[in-house]
């Protein structure tokens, strides 16, 4: 068991990261079938080996050359040999990297699982929560905790026999909450098909060890009162929350996002508790448009650097005032809808009279000049180099949703080309995943002398599930930027 974690702390999107959470593609992706992928939040079905071997392997090999380094440096030959089965990357497995750094959640599970206490009251509420019968919910409880976690994740208990669906979307970390400062914010999925994750997570966060120093410092955000009686259409007065629409983008600043997936009261409801604790001294407001291609705010910009922001162009400030149309189209379009961004800053010292963004530019211009204190011009990369059709297919596929490893050091798919060469033109170097790590066991480069660089990941299937790197991490540690 890993020792206590001590404190967790996350000040910026892009100190460098020293701890985080994730959970590699399981058994339940391959059981997705078509008629059942946009109930479970998937554009597609993804074929599983590719998703892990060719590609999240990567990932997790790239993890842990910046964060743990001594699991793997020296290791990459064995540990792909094909006689080792790729048991270095499988939870549950004696040859599993178990890393306090790169902490795998299926590990955690298997771990709290092994008190008895815990797994009784975890079958019960898995079980009342899929409609399970009550032999099945018996017959749960003589599992082992590690093919037990694997159930509860998966769904199923052999290679044929599933007993509930799948919870697929549980590679996407950042959902399931986020550290702002020492303190964690716990998600409330606006869809019933991540209402497991969230149980899941809520039992890791309140009963592993790792995180008992953290337990008064664990938020979550309370219903509506009396929300169960409110019709349909008070579906705005419902608490959701998805981590991919926080952002923690100074000590003292969170910027929330009001999407497809996070409710208007949710951003209410964390602003108060936020404030309240003392967690922040400002909150940002970003509501964006109800479009399943937007999603997340995450699937709209993320941080480079702290002066270097990735964005979609059509937020961008000249795109919403049309300074490329003549002014007959100018007058005659008006301001769309589809399109539309409403920014909305709080300030605890003067919660009465908020601050308003016209556009996403300033406001982010504004975190790197006032929060961040970056002296060098603020700079913005556009998905597929800001050209049409490119910006919103790569988009699509997650070309605005980077992870900074530290800061000007992201990772992002191989298949968004012109946002690769919108990177470059910002004088940033472009790798891919597996010549970068050649270079890393052979001695070549060390992390420490990476910079201002774009790592390149396989992502043929990984992208299909709409969600890139930034969706699948939950920090918990980064340094403080200077």
């Amino acid at each position: 068991m890993p020792k206590e974690l001590s404190f967790a702390s996350v000040t910026s999107e892009v100190g460098t990261l020293r701890r985080l959470l994730v959970h590699s593609p399981d058994s339940g992706l391959g059981k997705v079938v078509p008629s059942k992928a946009q109930d479970w939040l998937f554009e597609d079905i993804v074929h599983l080996d590719t998703i892990r071997r060719k590609e999240y392997d990567f990932y997790t090999k790239i993890l842990l050359y910046f964060l743990d380094p001594d699991k793997i440096k020296g290791r990459l030959k064995d540990i792909d040999d094909l006689e080792a089965k790729r048991n270095f990357y499988k939870p549950g497995h004696k040859d599993f990297y178990k890393s306090d750094k790169v902490i795998e959640l299926q590990w955690l599970l298997e771990e709290i699982l092994v008190d008895r206490e815990i797994r009784l009251t975890l079958v019960a509420s898995v079980c009342a929560v899929e409609g399970c019968s009550y032999q099945v919910q018996q017959e749960l409880l003589n599992y082992h905790p590690t093919d037990l976690a694997k159930i509860f994740i998966s769904g199923t208990d052999s290679d044929t026999t599933m007993l509930f669906p799948p919870i697929p979307n549980f590679i996407f970390t950042r959902d399931i909450g986020i550290t702002i400062n020492n303190h964690i914010l716990l998600n409330k999925p606006a869809k019933k098909a991540r209402t497991r994750e969230a149980l899941l997570v809520r039992y890791i966060f309140f009963n592993h060890p790792l995180f008992a120093g953290l337990r008064n410092n664990i938020i979550e955000l309370p219903d509506t009162h009396q929300h169960f009686l409110l019709p349909k259409e008070g579906d705005d007065k419902k608490v959701t929350l998805e981590g991919g629409d926080v952002m923690v983008v100074s000590k003292d600043h969170v910027l929330i996002g009001v999407s497809e997936r996070t409710s208007m009261e949710a951003a209410h409801q964390a602003i108060h508790a936020l404030f309240e604790r003392n967690v922040v001294k400002k909150v940002t407001i970003v509501k964006i448009p109800k479009k399943r291609d937007y999603m997340h705010i995450d699937t709209v910009f993320t941080q480079v650097k702290r002066n270097v922001w990735v964005m979609l162009g059509i937020f961008s400030k000249k795109s919403i005032k049309k300074e490329d149309a003549d002014i007959v189209q100018r007058i005659l379009e008006g301001k769309k809808d589809d399109h539309k961004i409403k920014i909305i800053q709080f300030r605890k010292k003067d919660i009465e009279n908020p601050v308003y963004f016209d556009n996403l530019e300033d406001l982010l211009t504004d975190i790197s000049k006032n929060d961040l204190d970056s002296e060098e011009k603020v700079k913005f990369i556009y998905s597929g180099n800001n050209e049409f059709p490119f910006d919103a297919r790569e988009q699509w596929t997650d070309s605005c949703n980077v992870l900074a490893l530290k800061e000007g050091v992201v990772l992002g798919y191989d298949r968004n080309d012109k946002t690769a060469d919108a990177f470059r033109d910002a004088g940033f170097s472009v790798i891919l995943a597996n010549d970068l790590l050649d270079q890393l066991e052979s001695g070549a480069i060390t992390t420490e002398k990476i910079n201002n660089c774009l790592i390149m990941m396989p992502s043929a299937e990984l992208s299909r599930a709409r969600g890139g790197f930034h969706c699948m991490s939950m920090p918990l540690l980064r340094d403080e930027i200077n």
